[in-house]
C-alpha cells in the first residue's frame, strides 16, 4: 500500500523535488473550507486521457515447497535483492511481504508494459538466486498470516482495523492484486469526460472484479467465493473501503467522502512543529507512538477535535489512507482487480483497462454495457451493493456480468491494434478470452480444488448461494500452480 501511484508520482513530483517527497506544506492549522478546496483541487485533473500506469503486487513463494510460508529472514533477503537492482519502476514491500512494482507514468501502453516487464525479468532473476518465485493470486492461502513490516504506519493502521475484525489484518497480510491508473478524462461531458469515465468505473469495476477473479476461498466467511479479496475489502470498516455515491457530482461527492471518513491515525510533530507526512524515511523511523483516535473524522478535526490542530500535510496523508475500489488521486486508480496466474496474466488487465478508458470507440461500448448495469447497481456504494458482491461471489456465473465481460472483451480486442498493442499483448488478452472470458469462466476456477464449480452452464441467480467445493472443509492449501517459474524471453520485451 504506497502511498504513491505510478499517475501521482508524476504529477506530485515536479521537476526539481526530489522523486518520492510530498510538497512542503506550511504548518498553519487547516480550515474546513481550505480542507475543502485542497480535496476538490486534486482529486480530479482533467484534461485529455494521455499517460497510462500499473501497480503489480505479488506474493512471494519457495521454488521448493510453495505451501510452506517464508521465514522472515527468507522474505527479506529476498527484498533486499530485489531493492539492490537498478529499476525504472517503484520498488515496495507490503505488510505481509509481498511486493509491488508501480511502474513510471507512461505515454503509452507498450511503454508501460515494457517498462514493468523489464523489472520483472530483473526481480525474477534475483529473486531465482534466493530460492523464491513470484505468484499471481489475489489472496493468500497459507497459514499463519504474519505482519513483516514493523513501521508505524503499520503499526497504527493494524491497531485501527481490529476495531473492527479480522478483515484488516487480512488484507494487509495477505492480498495481491493488479491496480490500474487512467487519467481523470476532459472535463467536459462525452465519452472521455471525466464523469462519465468516474460512473462507468464504479459498474465496470465489477465486470473487472468478476472476469479476473482470482481468490476463491475454501472456507470461512467467504467460501465458496471466486473473489474472497473483494469480500475482505468490503468488510474492513464502515467507509473507509466504499465508494461515495454516484448520484453527484464527483467531485463534491469525493470531498464530502474524504472529509467524513474516520481518521486512521494522527502523526507526531516534531518539535518545529512539522510532521513527516509523505516523506519516505519518515514511514520507517523511531519516534513518539502515532495515536489511533476513535471515531474521529477529518471534518470534525477541522472543526476542534482531536490532539492538535491538522496541518494540509495531515490531509495529505489522510487521503493516502482511504481504500475505495476506484480512487481519485487526480487521475483514477482502480483497485479492484485480483493479482493474475501466469508469466503474462497481468498484461491482460492493463491492457483490458486502457482501451475500455482511453479509446473512443470502446469506452463507448464500455460505457453502454455501465448502463445497462445501473440497475442492479442499486443504491448501496460499491463494493457493498448486489452488483459487486455476486461478481466476488460468483464471478462469470452471473449471467449478466459474463454478457457484460463478453462485450468489454470484445471492444477490448479491437482496440488493442489502434493502441499500439504489439501481437504479444494482443495474444496475451486473446488467450485470456478463449480460456475464460467466452467460456464463462475465471482464473480462480482453475485453483486447486476450485475448479468445476461455475462456467457457462452452472450459472445461478444472485439469491441462491453457490455450492461449495468439495475441499470446502479440508485444510487451507497453497494453489498446485506455480505460474511463474520459468523467465520471460528476453526477447519477448517490447
Amino acid at each position: 500500500m504506497p502511498q504513491d501511484s505510478p499517475l501521482t508520482h508524476l504529477r506530485a513530483h515536479p521537476p526539481g523535488r526530489p522523486p518520492g517527497r510530498a510538497a512542503e506544506h506550511s504548518p498553519r492549522p487547516l480550515t474546513e473550507t481550505a480542507a475543502e478546496d485542497l480535496v476538490r483541487g486534486i482529486c480530479f485533473k482533467t484534461g485529455p486521457p494521455r499517460l497510462l500506469g500499473a501497480e503489480l503486487e505479488w506474493l512471494l513463494l519457495d521454488a521448493e515447497d510453495p505451501a510452506r510460508p517464508l521465514s522472515p529472514d527468507r522474505l527479506t533477503a529476498a527484498h533486499d535483492a530485489a531493492a539492490a537492482l537498478p529499476l525504472r519502476s517503484r520498488f515496495t514491500v507490503e505488510p505481509g511481504g509481498q511486493l509491488e512494482l508501480s511502474s513510471p507514468p507512461a505515454t503509452s501502453l507498450m511503454g508501460c508494459v515494457g517498462d514493468l516487464q523489464a523489472d520483472l525479468d530483473a526481480v525474477r532473476a534475483a529473486l531465482g538466486t534466493q530460492g523464491v518465485v513470484l505468484d499471481g493470486l489475489g489472496h493468500d492461502l497459507r497459514r499463519p498470516l504474519r505482519r513483516l513490516l514493523d513501521s508505524p504506519r503499520y503499526r497504527a493502521m493494524e491497531t485501527y482495523f481490529d476495531r473492527t475484525g479480522p478483515a484488516g489484518r487480512a488484507m494487509m497480510r495477505a492480498s495481491a492484486s493488479v491496480q490500474v491508473c487512467v487519467d481523470a478524462g476532459h472535463e467536459e461531458p462525452g465519452p472521455l469526460g471525466h464523469g462519465r469515465r468516474w460512473r462507468s468505473a464504479h459498474l465496470l469495476g465489477a465486470v473487472l472484479v468478476s472476469a479476473f477473479a482470482n481468490s476463491p476461498a475454501h472456507s470461512g466467511p467467504y467460501a465458496g467465493w471466486r473473489c474472497s479479496r473483494q469480500g475482505v475489502w468490503s468488510d474492513l470498516d464502515t467507509a473507509r473501503a466504499l465508494a461515495p455515491p454516484l448520484d453527484a457530482d464527483p467531485r463534491a461527492a469525493w470531498v464530502r467522502h474524504a472529509l467524513d471518513t474516520a481518521v486512521m491515525c494522527v502523526r507526531p510533530q516534531d518539535p518545529t512543529g512539522r510532521d513527516g507526512a509523505g516523506d519516505p524515511d519518515a514511514e520507517h523511523a523511531a519516534g513518539a507512538a502515532w495515536e489511533v483516535p476513535r471515531d474521529l473524522s477529518f471534518r470534525a478535526w477541522v472543526r476542534g477535535a482531536g490532539p492538535r490542530p491538522p496541518t494540509a500535510t495531515d490531509l495529505d496523508y489522510h487521503l493516502t489512507t482511504l481504500f475505495p475500489p476506484i480512487r481519485p488521486r487526480g487521475h483514477l486508480e482502480l483497485r479492484m482487480i485480483d493479482a493474475q496466474p501466469g508469466a503474462d496474466g497481468w498484461l491482460v488487465p492493463v491492457a483490458v483497462v486502457h482501451a475500455l478508458f482511453d479509446d473512443p470507440e470502446a469506452a463507448e461500448t464500455a460505457y453502454r454495457v455501465a448502463k445497462g448495469l445501473a440497475d442492479t447497481y442499486g443504491p448501496g456504494p460499491a463494493p457493498r451493493n448486489p452488483l459487486w458482491r455476486s461478481a466476488a461471489r460468483y464471478g462469470p456465473r452471473d449471467p449478466e456480468l459474463r454478457a457484460a465481460a463478453r462485450a468489454c472483451f470484445r471492444a477490448a480486442t479491437e482496440a488493442l491494434p489502434r493502441l499500439g498493442a504489439d501481437t504479444r499483448v494482443r495474444d496475451a488478452v486473446g488467450e485470456f478470452t478463449e480460456r475464460f472470458v467466452r467460456r464463462g469462466r475465471c482464473p480462480a476456477d482453475e485453483v486447486d480444488g476450485f475448479g468445476g464449480v461455475g462456467g457457462v452452464d452452472d450459472a445461478r441467480p444472485r439469491s441462491a448461494a453457490p455450492p461449495l467445493p468439495a475441499s470446502a472443509t479440508a485444510p487451507v492449501r497453497a494453489p498446485v500452480r506455480a505460474p511463474f517459474r520459468a523467465p520471460v524471453r528476453k526477447e519477448e520485451c517490447p
